[in-house]
């Protein structure tokens, strides 16, 4: 198996690490290694490559991003994880519905090591969960593939505000409830975003293969 890189890059703005993966994704030959970056944004609404504007309801002052990923409306804030695989899809030998399930599966599995049982719909892409008998959304995903390679990727909700989630149909979906791994837990039981970074990353890599990865912790912002 070929190396990974993974990157954490903290808290990074969402043009701006847009920006980066693009070139990134241009710029990659068939000898480039494969990278995992980690990050968070600060608040923003981004909107699919076939979003459609009525699914923003009252976006107020958070910025709004057409973007060219699969989807439609999502929010990312602080305290949501975030992790964007930029894999050659050709050389790993991986369909995009396989590496959807892959990305699906590895939330499901790590969020059963927190006692959260979670699962996964083929026609609504993401993660979800029962809460009180009804159906929340925990983790959302929108990629690209672009010569054979991915990009874009996951968002899991940890210990946000969720609030920006009521200004807009989250997916597309009207009254999709969306709720987050600390709602789910008793208080001392939630992790923290470090943990949860390096635990969903472990969780995903294992998935694609990886399992001894070379990774490279980076503090430098992109």
């Amino acid at each position: 198996m070929a190396e990974i890189v993974v990157r954490h890059l903290g808290l990074v703005d969402y043009q701006q690490c847009w920006t980066e993966m693009t070139a990134f994704t241009n710029q990659r030959t068939p000898q480039t290694p494969d990278e995992l970056w980690v990050v968070q944004h600060p608040p923003v609404f981004t909107q699919g490559q076939a979003g459609k504007p009525e699914h923003l309801l009252n976006p107020g002052a958070i910025p709004v991003i057409q973007t060219d990923r699969g989807g439609q409306v999502t929010y990312h804030g602080p305290g949501q994880v975030v992790l964007y695989p930029l894999l050659d899809l050709r050389r790993l030998h991986l369909g995009v519905r396989e590496l959807v399930t892959a990305i699906e599966q590895a939330i499901i599995d790590y969020l059963a090591t927190l006692a959260i049982s979670a699962y996964a719909k083929r026609e609504a892409p993401g993660v979800y969960v029962l809460r009180q008998g009804l159906e929340h959304k925990i983790a959302s995903l929108g990629l690209r593939v672009r010569r054979g390679c991915s990009f874009h990727g996951l968002a899991l909700n940890v210990a946000m505000d969720l609030t920006p989630f009521g200004l807009i149909n989250p997916c597309g979906y009207a009254g999709l409830a969306v709720t987050q791994v600390r709602d789910c837990l008793a208080p001392e039981a939630c992790p923290g975003l470090a943990e949860v970074e390096t635990e969903l990353s472990r969780s995903l890599l294992g998935k694609l293969g990886y399992n001894t990865p070379f990774i490279q912790d980076s503090t430098q912002h992109l």
